[in-house]
């Protein structure tokens, strides 16, 4: 097995089991959620995409992994069953491997970024932002 299999696996692992966390087995049916943070979010399209290019019998695998680990959160044995059927998927799917890196966040750094309260702004980068009433821009 490839070092860089391992390492892949190693890194969207965590955003598997955010992603089943937060939707369950919905995730292959769920679109993005505004309400779930973008760790999940990501998971979600990873387990998606994996999800599409399997045949029928790994879509059912894959499914019952995703099943033992929202019925298990925490659950360290059901989260490496559930890598291990991304890993086999990987394995079969150089493509795959390629789209799922893309994925990944640049330099594996992930960002959270949170508002609250009205006309609150929450970004990692930001050009112009506006929460007042009657504003005008000028460039």
């Amino acid at each position: 097995m490839s070092a860089e299999l391992v390492q892949l696996v190693g890194q969207v692992g965590p955003y598997l089991t955010t992603a089943v966390g937060a939707y369950g087995v919905a995730v292959f049916t769920r679109a993005e959620d505004a309400a779930v943070d973008a760790t999940a979010n990501l998971g979600r399209r990873m387990l998606q995409a994996v999800w599409r290019r399997r045949d029928v019998q790994g879509r059912a695998e894959l499914e019952a992994a995703v099943q033992d680990t929202a019925d298990a959160p925490g659950d360290e044995d059901a989260a490496v069953a559930l890598r291990q059927q991304v890993k086999c998927a990987l394995r079969e799917d150089t493509e795959l491997l390629a789209e799922l890196a893309r994925m990944l966040p640049v330099g594996g750094e992930t960002v959270n970024v949170m508002a609250s309260g009205e006309r609150s702004i929450a970004a990692k980068t930001i050009g112009t932002a506006v929460t007042g009433d009657n504003t005008t821009i000028r460039p």
